[in-house]
């Protein structure tokens, strides 16, 4: 029987935690049907071993940006940088950025600043906007809206776990929200509610791996093939059998991170070759 293919659209290959099996995680994820991966680069001085990753795997794509967490720690990205690393033809979006005030609201100016920065990239490159957010949902909303309002752009709300507010704001905007293994914990139901709400056509699927690894393997570190654990969870919220949740997902994954699937579409996988 043939595993459903599905994405894994957020997660930290280049993390220590994956360091001693990088290629036997990203085996594992293959076995399980995750055919694609997006791995994020949280600090752009970062950004080249996180490319090579990207470069040495195939399934593998890449985005960058400044975490908001590490915006006060980091030299500010520039408009020209992260448009001239999106030149890569694996560099698929920008992020993540946001707004994260649950540890670090000291740096709130630094952070909104940062967040502009990379909405202006969005919109100059195309490219989707990877956006971090926690308890800052109205500052987040206001400052979304004000980039779109001047000049559209496409975006997704990683690990959406914040309000009903934001997840409408967002939705209002045309823009994406992600199920993490946060989605499937058993005491998730307010936010599997705002999932069930959503239009299925907006919904994404994400480990944020090494983080937040969905039920049975809680408490463990995440792995880009648990992907469909979360999604086996998302299947249940829109009442539809696993196969069709996750075709309606990969749709949505290359509707909104086109760049993946011209890269594809121009790097056909190897045909084994034909024995005498």
């Amino acid at each position: 029987m043939t595993v459903p293919a599905i994405t894994d659209s957020h997660c930290h290959l280049d993390f220590p935690d994956f360091a001693e099996e990088r290629p036997e995680v990203i085996s594992r994820a293959l076995t399980a049907g995750v055919h694609r991966m997006v791995t994020i680069c949280t600090r752009l001085k970062n950004e080249p071993q996180v490319r090579a990753i990207a470069e040495a795997h195939d399934p593998v794509f890449y985005a960058a940006g400044t975490h908001p967490m590490s915006a006060a720690e980091e030299p500010l990205a520039s408009v020209d940088e992260l448009v001239a690393l999106a030149q890569h033809p694996k560099f698929v979006g920008i992020g993540e950025t946001g707004l994260d005030y649950h540890y670090t609201a000291d740096s709130a100016e630094v952070q909104k600043q940062s967040l502009r920065i990379h909405i202006e990239a969005a919109q100059a490159t195309g490219l989707p906007l990877i956006i971090h957010s926690r308890d800052a949902d109205e500052d987040m909303a206001r400052i979304l809206a004000e980039g779109y309002k001047a000049q559209e752009y496409t975006c997704v709300m990683h690990c959406f776990s914040s309000t009903p507010e934001l997840a409408r704001a967002a939705l209002d905007l045309g823009f994406y929200l992600s199920m993490s293994g946060i989605a499937a914990f058993p005491k998730s139901q307010e936010l599997r509610d705002i999932f069930a709400a959503a239009p299925l056509d907006r919904i994404l699927v994400e480990t944020d791996s090494p983080y937040l690894a969905p039920p049975p393997h809680r408490g463990k570190r995440n792995e880009p093939s648990y992907v469909a654990h979360t999604a086996k969870k998302g299947a249940e919220v829109f009442g539809l059998p696993y196969e069709d949740f996750a075709a309606r997902t990969e749709a949505n994954f290359d509707r909104l991170f086109s760049k993946v699937a011209r890269w594809q579409a121009d790097h056909p996988p190897a045909r084994p070759e034909a024995h005498a």
